[in-house]
């Protein structure tokens, strides 16, 4: 057939070498490599980004001036694209509003089956919203909280408004929001607010009669303090940015409400049972039970919405998310929480010839979680989808009908097509994917001795169920069981009772756009010290951030342009082209380099350029860490959770420790193979150097590696919490009431002794 596949030419996006490819529609391809070796700058950077390009184009120019401009990807042609459907890790983020409930959609089932089975009837389904008048509590607006504008925090009565003594964002001197209050004639803007009368200072916060009492009228429109944060922040619409929460954070106060109890809903609501149950009830209670619940319900009317909300909480289940909860809040959840949870959402469609792009599904999956995620793929492709899957993780790369190994190394030395084929010719590849899948790491041969332990006892966090427990000290531990087995909860109480502990995770590394990983690790004030000794010129200008600094994009390299309610757009700065500094600073040059070649540079590629102590070390741990293939100049914004656990990582190694206790928490995350063995070398060096080392990790290969397992189980949830095994890996195999076991098991019997 025409168009029986994707066909790709020229493609040049990044580091992509402009070869040709073929990719089969209505079946799964899977796309592998080592990191940085081009599978995101051909998956997302060029096929979705082009298929989103070219649906946009549809559209009438009054549409497409509202829509992100992503621009065309560097790549001549691509043929028969489908409408794409992006699912990654990005979290789901939300308002005070969003739940697991409302983002999925179950819970507008769920209020429905209220609204027909449940009794005391109340009318229409809308009288169990919490985000719709009829239904929210009118105390809390349907939020659960009460949450009050601190206004404690928002003055500072030794500054004058000319010195910032307002301190909500937006008003330093000069700035829009100020002069609504300083140039109105009803403050001294040069006073410290302390001296400011008390009526003064109500009609500041207040502003209403407070302001009136003044004398001098105010503005028609003017608002005081808290009525203008109230507005912005508190009751806001829609989405709101990391920048909003963290604001509304530092500037409110909150208790639950004392009206309803945060269940969020006003007491007509309250008062309907199902099941002897209110509807918040049923939020509650894990996905998985509530699915049984649900199915007992045989009220007449109520079979059709019966079969379509237990066949939403199935799913869930059966992605391995049942142990979640409606209520609970889309900002709690984690990466690979919200991508499958996104994937779930699509289930239900009836739209078929689809393009489904999945950012690594795996991660953070039980090897018993991945079989299921295999099937929910399957699904997908077998009602007439193409599913293209960027994955490390040889479970799912095997049932992958169609599989592209990039390579053959990461950066420059990548971009190129390694291979293409079915998964038994990639094991067969002289790839360094295909010799990695045939050489699994050896299990450790002799478990290392404990030289102490780190008892946890009483733990009760979430759902474990007072556990104790002994951490042996010394030794490499690995935690495991099935996600939502309680896993974090035991890692975070260790921390918790033995204070001092390192917890090196996955959460973004603190910075901004302006951050990047030079800065990071300190490697751009040795750098920016060796190009001013070099040319007899101040430091300062080979930052980016202060005098060498492109003036047009201030020293970012792109120019950013927030469209509000839409995904902002990011393009390449015209006038510094990229490179970020003025074309005076980029004339001085180190060794040939400008710094802007050096900002370039990989980790990688820049030990060969640097042979400086203040900076050798650092280059030598990141790659060490696996993360040898990211640029010094990159944000610290676009790396990915593994990245950005790996960057601590690093970090901690330059330090040399010894005798500390260092908690990972899946540190396997986004590597492929190849690697898992060099990341596990720099473990061993950090217990041979006298640490505790704690991984909580599904990849078998770690456990197998492991001096001591602790799993968690035997199921996820309230079926979980428990400590179900104890011990070396060769007698976790053994055990036969352990699932984890199970899979390491199989894994040993089908490769004893590590070769594959």
């Amino acid at each position: 057939m025409p168009n029986d596949a994707i066909r790709i030419t020229g493609a040049r996006q990044h580091n992509l070498k402009g070869f040709d490819l073929t990719v089969p529609r209505r079946a799964i391809t899977a796309f592998t490599g080592v990191s940085g070796s081009g599978k995101t700058s051909l998956v997302f950077d060029t096929i979705a980004a082009e298929a989103r390009r070219q649906l946009n184009e549809t559209f009438t120019a009054f549409v497409r001036n509202r829509l992100p401009s992503a621009g065309r990807p560097d790549v001549d042609l691509i043929e028969n694209l489908s409408p794409v459907v992006v699912i990654d890790q990005r979290r789901l983020g939300g308002n005070a509003r969003s739940t697991v409930g409302t983002i999925t959609d179950i819970y507008t089932l769920l209020r429905l089956l209220f609204s027909r089975a449940g009794t005391p009837p109340i009318g229409e389904s809308n009288r169990f919203s919490f985000n719709d008048p009829a239904g929210m509590c009118p105390r809390c607006s349907g939020i659960g909280r009460v949450v009050l504008p601190d206004t404690s925090a928002f003055l500072d009565p030794d500054r004058s408004l000319e010195e910032g003594a307002i301190l909500l964002p937006g008003f330093g001197s000069g700035q829009y929001w100020y002069r609504q209050y300083a140039d109105i004639g009803l403050f001294d803007p040069a006073a410290p607010l302390r001296e400011w009368t008390e009526e003064q200072r109500e009609a500041l916060l207040y502003g209403g009669e407070a302001a009136a009492r003044l004398g001098s009228r105010a503005p028609k429109d003017y608002e005081g303090l808290v009525e203008r944060f109230t507005r912005v922040y508190i009751h806001a619409e829609g989405e709101a940015s990391e920048h909003k929460q963290a604001v509304t954070e530092r500037f409110t106060t909150s208790r639950t409400c004392p009206d309803c109890g945060g269940h969020r809903l006003n007491g007509a609501a309250r008062s309907v049972r199902l099941h002897g149950r209110t509807i918040m009830d049923c939020t509650a209670m894990e996905v998985s039970d509530l699915a049984r619940e649900v199915r007992r319900t045989d009220a007449p009317g109520a079979e059709p919405v019966v079969e379509s909300l237990a066949e939403r909480l199935e799913a869930l289940a059966g992605i391995g998310l049942g142990y979640l909860s409606l209520d609970r809040p889309t900002t709690t959840l984690s990466g690979g929480e919200s991508q499958r949870i996104k994937t779930v959402r699509h289930l239900g469609s009836s739209l078929t010839e689809m393009l489904y792009v999945f950012d690594e599904p795996s991660i953070g999956l039980h090897p018993h979680d991945t079989e299921r995620l295999t099937a929910l793929l399957r699904r997908l492709r077998d009602k007439g989808n193409t599913i293209l899957v960027v994955e490390h993780d040889p479970d799912v790369v095997a049932v992958a009908d169609h599989v592209v190994d990039l390579g053959p190394a990461a950066g420059a030395d990548g971009g190129e097509v390694a291979y293409q084929g079915d998964y038994a010719g990639l094991l067969r590849s002289d790839t360094v994917t295909g010799r990695a899948l045939r050489g699994r790491l050896a299990p450790r041969a002799e478990p290392r001795t404990p030289t102490g332990a780190l008892t946890v006892a009483g733990a009760d966090r979430h759902n474990l169920r007072d556990v104790r427990v002994e951490v042996p000290a010394g030794v490499l531990t690995a935690v495991t069981g099935v996600a939502g087995s309680g896993k974090s909860s035991l890692v975070g109480v260790v921390l918790e009772q033995h204070p001092g502990g390192v917890a090196v995770d996955q959460r973004a590394v603190a910075g901004n756009r302006r951050s990047t990983i030079a800065t990071y690790t300190g490697i751009a004030d040795p750098v920016r010290r060796l190009f001013a000794r070099a040319n007899g010129v101040q430091a300062a200008l080979f930052s980016p951030n202060s005098a060498g600094a492109c003036p047009d994009c201030r020293g970012l390299g792109a120019v950013y342009t927030d469209l509000a309610f839409m995904d902002g757009v990011t393009s390449v700065c015209g006038a510094c082209r990229g490179r970020r500094f003025t074309g005076e600073v980029l004339k001085h040059t180190w060794n040939g380099y400008s710094i802007a070649d050096v900002l370039d540079m990989t980790a990688a590629g820049a030990r060969d350029a640097f042979d400086d102590d203040r900076i050798r070390p650092m280059l030598d741990a990141l790659v060490e860490t696996g993360i040898g293939y990211l640029a010094l100049g990159q944000p610290l914004n676009t790396l990915s959770g593994g990245e950005c656990q790996r960057i601590k990582l690093a970090a901690e190694l330059r330090r040399r420790p010894a005798g500390g206790l260092y908690v990972l928490d899946e540190p396997t995350t986004g590597l492929h193979r190849a690697d898992t063995g060099r990341l596990m070398d720099v473990l061993d060096r950090l217990v041979d150097a006298g640490n505790t080392v704690v991984v909580i990790e599904h990849d078998l290969d770690v456990v197998r590696r492991a001096d001591w397992v602790i799993d968690m189980g035997p199921g996820a949830g309230h079926h979980g919490g428990r400590v179900v095994f104890t011990g070396p890996p060769a007698r976790l195999a053994e055990d036969p009431h352990s699932v984890t076991g199970a899979h390491l098991r199989r894994s040993m019997a089908a490769d004893p002794a590590g070769r594959g």
